[in-house]
Parts: structure tokens; C-alpha cells; sequence
């Protein structure tokens, strides 16, 4: 396949007497770079396009020089219904070789070619029953472009930077033979954080990308600018690979501590979260959509965070949402922030409302909730991306509903692209029924065109391999990653005066981590600290000092079965009696990677002195600041409720930090340093 072809490079040249379809103005644009493969090359006034329709001719959406409205117009009406309906799903796509997210299927190797097999599973058309479990439908690359007309696509392979640019180019190029050429926009989950649970739509986990600490980190460093650095440097490495819009991040509120998903979100104080939103969608966008930018999809609107009993709405038991203690409007501040900062998209939640005040439809069917209140009182423009499945896997509130039924009903509320499915047919046959109008389809169409007319993928939808390869997880990049992961930690006690530790003293340190599938979950760790005095010993008896770090865990997302969740330690995949047994031998430094609000009544009697705290690092950062070459500045995003009582007592969606005197050990803010 030949390499991409660039034309204009500095070159400027003022348009005269072009008049624009929607005002008539004189516009004057630089001749932007044209990625092309299989397209001819149309010149026109010394100037050059690509002919995407094939047609011989230079179409006003083919013409870089017009205002986007005019462009958009053009296009919604050289399209057919099926083109159209094709455009308003975003599927899973495959790499070859990747199997992610089929359970038990043998991983092969990744490689940058199609996986061309269908992966089509059963919807509830016929028993009107939402599946037992979540499932994900995927077309084979090519029927999906082409039979299906397919051009929106989530990516959730792990593979190297070269793969993933490379495949991103050959999809670019089987769209561009399409009949009009119009360029595919790919999409991913979080690829830059330290991450527990990298469950299929929530992380992708360790990838070659820059690492930083998780969102719970990047909140708990207070650092506005350097979070404004974090998502402009991953925007680049996104870019650079040919990921173009992020399904993420979240602006959900971690009110409720036994929420199976704290971990994605920026805490609990809808302050904090929404200046972390405001930089994270200015970082990754800029101030407006440009060829540089990553668009942004925040989500769960109006605020995943206060489910009944902390169960998530994937799942039938988890499907209530709830406002016990009347904090609807807290939630909603950090989308106003992500509006304010141009989001491109906004993703609502499954959750059906508990609330005699509102329709208990899931978030995605309730049009006063999108409708009237997201776009009308908030003023959102943007795209409305359903959440994966609510259609035919959370369909709460409309159980009762067809699936064209389904549909009819969430595109009225306001749902502009469905997420989950592959097969766009029962779509078609919902506007074939004259359900929805073609009207109301090329609404969303426009929005949908506006984000990839502003992305420049219609002039260049290619990435260079060679410099994505370079880009991609570099060494500046990582240095900067590096700061952020230090002043994510946080610590919360030093009444013994452990830290940092500085003078000769003979430390054992122990990883403590079961993630269900080691049967070894005790790690020793013994680091050679150049420049230091510290030697890490084998065993607990030799040492003058232990440094513990655990990292508890209710499990992945997914595995999930419904039963009362619990936050004590010993629920969480600890071992309790070992942990105490190591306190009461030596000094000991405890570290706990709070990827939830852990209650640690268990392991604090008084003897647990010297408490730190992570939210996703790594050894190197938590060593750094326990022997002080870097003192702790971090403050905790949430609340750490006092006990397992506390917990069942809280209300939902009010944050730690206005629960009754005496619900938290540690409060949202606490942090001290050296």
C-alpha cells in the first residue's frame, strides 16, 4: 500500500470571490496536507482536493475551503438511509489476533491486519429480556465498512504503537474506496494510568503509552497545570497512533464508597472534579476541535456515582439510581465544567432514577434528563453517545419495549450514536418504519460529520508509522508522567516519625496483592537505592523497619453477582492476620492503594502509625517518597469511612466531606508532608 501523500506544505494562497453557501463571505484558507490513498486528486484553482465520491468533479464536502455547515449539508445529502444508519453505531472493532474481550478465547498475536470474523451475539428482539451478562457485538472489519457502513469504532487492543498506527491506516484506506469516502473516527478507553481494574470498557491497563497515576491520582495532586500537561502529551501519543476520540473521562462523583467504579473517577467533591474535567478537555481537545486534538466523550451524565447500595447499573440488581440526601444538582457540576471546555460528546448513564420526580427510564430514554436539561437548560451542542448496550444488555425501565421500540424511544430523548451493537438492521427498520424521521437521523448526522469535519480526517485521516513509533511513550513524556506519579501519594500519618526514611536502617518491604490469579500474592521486594544507605533484607526478623503496600481488590467490574458490597480489608483480598502480624513485629510503614474507599478498622488499633496512601503508581515514586527524595504533597480526592457501619449509613449522593461529624478516618482533603 503506498505511503500517504502530502501536498501544500507552508504553502498559502488567498481564495477570492468564493462565495459560501450559508452567508456568502470571501474565504481565504492555506492549502491543508492531503492524506490520500486509492482517491484522485482533483485541482482547481491551483489548489487540490480529493475526490472521495469519485465523481471527476469537486463536490462542496470535498472542498476545504467552505465553512463546515456548508460541507455537512452537502454530504447528509449525498447519503443514503443505510449510510446514514450505519453512521449512528459505534462498535468494537478488532485488530487480528485480538480476542479481548471474548471470554476464554485463546490470545494470539496482535498484528495490524482486519480481523475479518463476525462476532454477532444474541440480542432479546424476541423474549424482550435484557441478556443475563453484558456482551459486545463486532462486525469483521470489512463487512462492518462496507455492508454495514460502519464508521465510528472503539479500539480496545493492546499492541504496540507501530500495529496500532499502521492499522489505523489500513482501516483509513478501505474507507477512502467506500462510495463516499468518508474517513472512520476510532475511539478507546484509557490508556495513560496505573490501573487495577482494566476490565473491558473502563482501562486498557499497562500499554506502551506514557504512565501516569490513575484519575484518583491525577485528582489527588492538586496540580492543575500538570494536569493540563498529562492529557495535552497523551493527546499526542492518541493522535500519533490514529486514536482520534476518547470514551472518557468521567465526571461521576465518588459519593458512594462502595461504587464498583470510584476508580475511574477524580473523587468525591464536585469542585475538585470539575476543575480536573475543565483541563482534561482542554488538554486533550485544545479550545476548540482541530487536527491535533482528541475528542473528548465525558461521561455518565448526569453522574453514575450515587447507585442504590454502590451496585452499578451493567447489571439488572445495580440498575437504580438514587438521591437520598436531594444532591441531584452536586452531580452535575462537573458537566457543566466539561461543557463550558467544548466536550464533543457526552455519554449518559444506564442507571434508571429512583426519584418519584423523574421517569424511571434508563439515563439514555429519559428526555428530560438529555433532552431538557442536558441540551436545553445546559446548553450542551455536542454528540449524545449512548453508553455500550442499552439497547438490547440495560435496557432498565423499558424492559417491556421491542428493540425498534427501544430505539424510537432513545433517539427521541436524544441519543445521537448507539454504542455496543455491530448490525445496524433493526436501526434501519425502526426509520424504515417511519418511527423516527429522516429529519430527526440527520440531526444527529450533522453533530456526528461536525467532530470528523473538525479532526480533519476528511483531509487526512493517515498517521506517520515511523514518528508515532517515536512519539509514543517517550522519555520526556515519561518524566513528566514520573512527577505526577509522586505527588499523587498522599500521606496521612507519621505520628511515629518513620518518614523518610534517611538514616542507615535495614527495611523489608513487601508488595501484598491478590488479583485472583497469582498463588503467590506476597511479593518481597529488595531495590538497590543508588546513593542511599538503606539495604531492603529478606525477612521481617532481620529488618529495622517494614514497608507494606497493599493493594486490595473487590475484583474486576465484570465479575460482579450481585451480593452486598463490603470495603473491610479482609473482604477485599487481604489477609488481615498476616498484616497485623508484620505491624505488631516491627515499625512498620503501611501504604494502601485506595482504588476504593478502603475501611481499615481491621489494621488500625493504634499500632497502624505511618499511613500512606496511592491511587495508582509505581514502586519507583512510592520508594522516592519514603526515603524523602521527594516529600509527599498530596491530598485525598475522597473521604475514608471510619468503619463498615459508616459505610452502609451513608447517603448515597452526598460526599464524605458533608456526611454526619464522625463518618470519616480520613477526610476528602487530608494530607500532610515532611
Amino acid at each position: 500500500m503506498k505511503s500517504t501523500k502530502l501536498f501544500g506544505h507552508a504553502l498559502l494562497l488567498t481564495v477570492l470571490g468564493l462565495l459560501t453557501s450559508h452567508a456568502g463571505r470571501t474565504q481565504s484558507k492555506t492549502q491543508p496536507s492531503l492524506g490520500y490513498r486509492s482517491a484522485k486528486l482533483l485541482t482547481v484553482a491551483g489548489l487540490q482536493f480529493k475526490d472521495l465520491n469519485k465523481n471527476g468533479k469537486l463536490d462542496p464536502y470535498e472542498d476545504w475551503r467552505l465553512p463546515n455547515e456548508a460541507r455537512i449539508k452537502d454530504l447528509v445529502s449525498q447519503m443514503t438511509l443505510e449510510e446514514k444508519i450505519g453512521f449512528m453505531i459505534i462498535s468494537t472493532t478488532r485488530m487480528k489476533g485480538d480476542q479481548a474481550f471474548q471470554a476464554n478465547a485463546p490470545r494470539g498475536e496482535i498484528t495490524s491486519d482486519f480481523n475479518e470474523e463476525d462476532l454477532i451475539q444474541p440480542n432479546n428482539m424476541f423474549t424482550r429480556k435484557p441478556l443475563p451478562t453484558p456482551m459486545m457485538s463486532a462486525a469483521g472489519t470489512t463487512k462492518g465498512v462496507m455492508n454495514f457502513h460502519l464508521r465510528h469504532f472503539i479500539l480496545r487492543a493492546n499492541t504496540s504503537a507501530k500495529n496500532m498506527a499502521d492499522w489505523a491506516n489500513n482501516l483509513q484506506a478501505l474507507c477512502e474506496t467506500s462510495r463516499l469516502g468518508i474517513p472512520a473516527i476510532v475511539a478507546s478507553n484509557p490508556r495513560n494510568h496505573v490501573t487495577v481494574d482494566a476490565s473491558v470498557g473502563l482501562s486498557v491497563g499497562t500499554t506502551v503509552f506514557s504512565k501516569w497515576p490513575g484519575e484518583l491520582g491525577l485528582a489527588a495532586m492538586r496540580d492543575v497545570k500538570l494536569t493540563r500537561e498529562f492529557a495535552e502529551i497523551a493527546a499526542k501519543e492518541w493522535a500519533a497512533v490514529g486514536l482520534r476520540k476518547g470514551y472518557m473521562y468521567m465526571a461521576d462523583l465518588a459519593t458512594e464508597p462502595r461504587w464498583q467504579r470510584v476508580e475511574g473517577t477524580f473523587g468525591e467533591d464536585a469542585d475538585l472534579a470539575a476543575a480536573m474535567i475543565r483541563e482534561i478537555v482542554l488538554g486533550f481537545q485544545g479550545t476548540k476541535l482541530s487536527k491535533n486534538s482528541v475528542a473528548m466523550t465525558t461521561k455518565h451524565f448526569p453522574g453514575g456515582g450515587p447507585q442504590v447500595d454502590g451496585q452499578d447499573s451493567h447489571f439488572d440488581w445495580g440498575k437504580f439510581a438514587h438521591y437520598p440526601g436531594g444532591q441531584f444538582e452536586y452531580h452535575l457540576k462537573p458537566f457543566k465544567a466539561a461543557i463550558e471546555a467544548g466536550t464533543s460528546a457526552i455519554m449518559p448513564y444506564y442507571s434508571a432514577p429512583k426519584d418519584k420526580s423523574m421517569e424511571a427510564v434508563g439515563f439514555s430514554y429519559n428526555k428530560a434528563i438529555i433532552n431538557d436539561l442536558l441540551r436545553k437548560k445546559l446548553g450542551f451542542k455536542g454528540i449524545i453517545n449512548s453508553d455500550t448496550g442499552p439497547i438490547d444488555m440495560m435496557p432498565w425501565g423499558v424492559e417491556n419495549l421491542s428493540i425498534i421500540e427501544r430505539y424510537q424511544k432513545a433517539i427521541d430523548a436524544g441519543v445521537d450514536i448507539f454504542s455496543g451493537g455491530a448490525d445496524p438492521a433493526l436501526l434501519l427498520e425502526t426509520a424504515k418504519k417511519g418511527l423516527v424521521t429522516e429529519a430527526r437521523i440527520n440531526e444527529s448526522i450533522a453533530r456526528l460529520l461536525k467532530e470528523k469535519f473538525e479532526l480533519g480526517l476528511f483531509e487526512n485521516p493517515y498517521v506517520d508509522t515511523d514518528a508515532a513509533v517515536k512519539l509514543v511513550g517517550n522519555a520526556e513524556f515519561q518524566k513528566k508522567a514520573d512527577i505526577a506519579l509522586r505527588k499523587s501519594i498522599v500521606l496521612l500519618r507519621n505520628d511515629a516519625k518513620l518518614l523518610p526514611v534517611k538514616s542507615k536502617k535495614k527495611v523489608y518491604f513487601e508488595t501484598y496483592y491478590d488479583n485472583g490469579r497469582n498463588p503467590k500474592p506476597i511479593t518481597v521486594n529488595k531495590p538497590v537505592l543508588p546513593g542511599t544507605d538503606i539495604e531492603f533484607v529478606s525477612t521481617k526478623e532481620e529488618a529495622d523497619m517494614i514497608l507494606l503496600w497493599l493493594i486490595p481488590t473487590g475484583g474486576a467490574l465484570f465479575t460482579s453477582q450481585g451480593k452486598p458490597i463490603e470495603l473491610a480489608l479482609s473482604k477485599n483480598k487481604i489477609d488481615v492476620a498476616h498484616v497485623n502480624e508484620l505491624i505488631n513485629a516491627k515499625p512498620t510503614v503501611v501504604a494502601i492503594n485506595f482504588s476504593s474507599p478502603w475501611v481499615i478498622e481491621e489494621i488500625d488499633k493504634g499500632k497502624a502509625q505511618t499511613i500512606l496512601a496511592t491511587f495508582g503508581t509505581t514502586q519507583d515514586a512510592l520508594l522516592d517518597i519514603v526515603r524523602g527524595a521527594f516529600k509527599p504533597t498530596g491530598k485525598m480526592p475522597f473521604s475514608v469511612p471510619v468503619s463498615s457501619q459508616a459505610v452502609v449509613d451513608n447517603k448515597s449522593d452526598v460526599p464524605g466531606s458533608m456526611e454526619p461529624k464522625g463518618y470519616a478516618l480520613f477526610k476528602f482533603g487530608d494530607g500532610i508532608s515532611y
